[in-house]
């Protein structure tokens, strides 16, 4: 049903296709050896025109953990992009040598393009401001795991609403779920776009609220996502400056939470969440992070229709 799709956007695929990869992840966690020669011959090829430590390393780990092997580049002045090569001509020159490729990008809607130009499967490792839809598989494969349901939650996402990716593609995401709320916590300055409220919240009939106080709302909530303050999106340091220490989550803020709320962040953060909360039983953060390798490895094995 996936083989030979790309995955560009967290829409792209149903929530049964969904499904089928979550329960892939799910068996890759409880027999992970079961799984190791899956992709043996395969080739995965990492095109990030953008740093990045965990997305990379996890769909690295994630194609070696089932067998394959990865080439890419991990910045884009080290490929012909320097020399002034087109996206189209870059992917149609990878698809020679490689099975499937994850790409990220500064520019909305590249990975697109890529996925357009070639019949190999492209997934999209996050596009400047727009889309991350693998860290959605991620959270919603983590959120599944713990909560046992991605319906009847109220879920807090706290930071930088306005370019943060992962929270518009985990809103676009959640949106398809019964029962689902949103609490958006933010400074007027870092709220969600106009195009997310309009064409995802109030399209689908999702309750939500706007709200500027972390504690006004935190006992509300059975998942919270937190997300950093990110310089790269800022034309103006001041303004980051001013802004970047806007939320931070501590002990005290956490005393006010449910005792089974989940505590999510894409990682990686700066100073956003206190070192102190790390050995709280619900910071979910870094088993997170493992989480997206698995949803990675059931994504490209699906995608490459190896199983």
């Amino acid at each position: 049903m996936l083989k030979g799709r790309s995955l560009i956007d967290p829409m792209d695929f149903t929530i049964y296709e969904l499904d089928e990869i979550f329960n892939l992840a799910d068996q890759i966690i409880a027999n992970p050896q079961e799984f190791s020669h899956l992709c043996d011959g395969k080739i995965l090829a990492t095109l990030f025109y953008e740093p990045s430590t965990r997305t990379r390393f996890s769909f690295e780990a994630a194609m070696l953990r089932l067998g394959g092997q990865v080439l890419g580049f991990s910045e884009p002045n080290s490929s012909s992009t320097a020399k002034g090569e087109s996206i189209k001509d870059t992917i149609r020159t990878i698809a020679c040598y490689a099975d499937i490729a994850a790409m990220r990008h500064p520019k909305e809607g590249a990975p697109k393009i890529a996925a357009l130009s070639t019949d190999m499967p492209v997934i999209n490792a996050g596009d400047g401001g727009h889309q991350h839809p693998t860290q959605t598989l991620t959270d919603l494969l983590t959120i599944r795991s713990v909560k046992g349901s991605l319906s009847n939650l109220t879920i807090g996402a706290c930071g930088d609403l306005k370019f943060g990716r992962t929270v518009h593609s985990l809103i676009k995401a959640m949106s398809r779920y019964e029962n689902v709320k949103f609490v958006l916590i933010s400074p007027k300055e870092l709220k969600t776009p106009d195009y997310i409220k309009k064409e995802v919240l109030k399209k689908n009939n999702i309750e939500f609220v706007e709200v500027e106080k972390m504690e006004d709302v935190i006992g509300s909530l059975d998942i919270l996502y937190m997300t950093r303050v990110q310089k790269e999106r800022f034309f103006n340091e001041d303004e980051y400056i001013r802004l970047k220490d806007s939320y931070i989550l501590n002990e005290d803020k956490i005393s006010l939470a449910k005792e089974d709320m989940m505590i999510l962040h894409p990682l990686p953060r700066v100073n956003e969440i206190s070192y102190e909360v790390d050995d709280d039983p619900r910071a979910y953060y870094f088993k997170q992070a493992k989480y997206g390798m698995y949803a990675r490895m059931a994504l490209i094995a699906k995608l490459l229709g190896v199983i």
